[in-house]
C-alpha cells in the first residue's frame, strides 16, 4: 500500500466517523501534515502511517518526538496562515496495518500532545 492508498483509506475513514475533510497534504517550510479535519469545533491535525506486518510493532509507533514537534509546527503554521488561530485543536494519529492485504485501521484520537508554538498575529 502506497502513503498515496494509506491517506485515502484513512480520510474516508474519518469520514465515516464524522471528520471534515479541510486539507490534504498541508505543506509548508516546517513540512507537512497528511490530514486536517474538523471534528465538531475541534481541528484536527492527522498523521497516517500504514505497513504491511505489525510484526515490529504499529506504524504508530514511528512517530517520536521530533517528528511530534515537526508536526507541531506545521499545525501552528497552518493556524496562522488559514487565521484560526486560537482554535480548540488536537492530534490524532491513524495507524493502517495492511496484512495479507486486508488493511486494518485504527484510529488513536488526541495521540500526543505538544504545545504550540506563540503565534504573533
Amino acid at each position: 500500500m502506497t502513503g498515496k492508498e494509506g491517506e485515502e483509506l484513512a480520510s474516508a475513514y474519518l469520514v465515516r466517523q464524522g471528520y471534515r475533510i479541510v486539507a490534504r497534504n498541508f505543506k509548508c517550510a516546517y513540512g507537512e501534515i497528511d490530514l486536517i479535519a474538523w471534528e465538531g469545533k475541534t481541528l484536527v491535525f492527522v498523521e497516517v502511517k500504514s505497513r504491511s506486518s505489525a510484526k515490529f510493532g504499529g506504524p504508530e509507533g514511528a512517530i517520536n518526538f521530533q517528528k511530534q514537534m515537526k508536526i507541531s509546527r506545521v499545525a501552528a503554521d497552518f493556524l496562522t496562515t488559514k487565521k484560526l488561530w486560537p482554535s480548540p485543536c488536537r492530534f490524532d494519529v491513524v495507524s493502517i496495518v495492511n496484512e495479507a492485504k486486508k488493511p486494518s485501521v485504527t484510529l488513536f484520537k488526541n495521540a500526543f500532545e505538544v504545545a504550540l508554538p506563540e503565534l504573533t498575529l
